[in-house]
């Protein structure tokens, strides 16, 4: 058990390291979207904030909620472990929008055509804000892990 909890653990922060300089990547190139090589970068930044979502949404799950970490119990009595899930839901409720519009991207350049690149502007602010978001949600699970916000014990 304790192997698979450090393999978890590993790709949990994996996923970090893989979607935080994807979702900050994608935001830069999508800023020039015009520009056919920024478009194919931000699809190739947006493909790997992906992997790390998938990442996150199979290990989180596992590792709250399984027997391999501090426990369910301690999980859901932080209210930091109810910051960082609103913070996850935050991003995700953004992300509904550029994902939608990045996929119909690729289906357009997939048949030849070239996509409406009008919201490209406003999905860079929001991968900014996104990326602000995960940099928060570190600070939080930081915190979290060390026992901040759980009530005292009594001995």
């Amino acid at each position: 058990m304790a192997a698979i909890s450090a393999i978890l653990s590993a790709l949990h922060l994996l996923a970090l390291a893989i979607g935080l300089p994807a979702v900050v990547l994608r935001a830069l190139a999508l800023r020039a979207a015009s520009d056919p090589a920024a478009l194919r970068r931000a699809l190739a930044a947006d493909a790997a904030w992906g992997i790390a979502a998938v990442l996150w949404l199979v290990t989180g799950p596992a590792r709250a909620f399984g027997p391999l970490e501090k426990g369910t119990a301690f999980y859901l009595s932080s209210p930091l472990f109810y910051a960082k899930l609103g913070l996850f839901l935050s991003i995700f409720l953004l992300e509904i929008a550029p994902m939608a519009t990045l996929i119909r991207w690729r289906m357009a350049l997939g048949r030849g055509e070239s996509p409406d690149l009008g919201a490209a502007r406003l999905f860079a602010t929001v991968s900014w804000i996104e990326a602000a978001l995960v940099v928060t949600i570190v600070f939080v699970a930081s915190f979290m892990a060390r026992g901040f916000g759980l009530a005292p014990r009594m001995h």
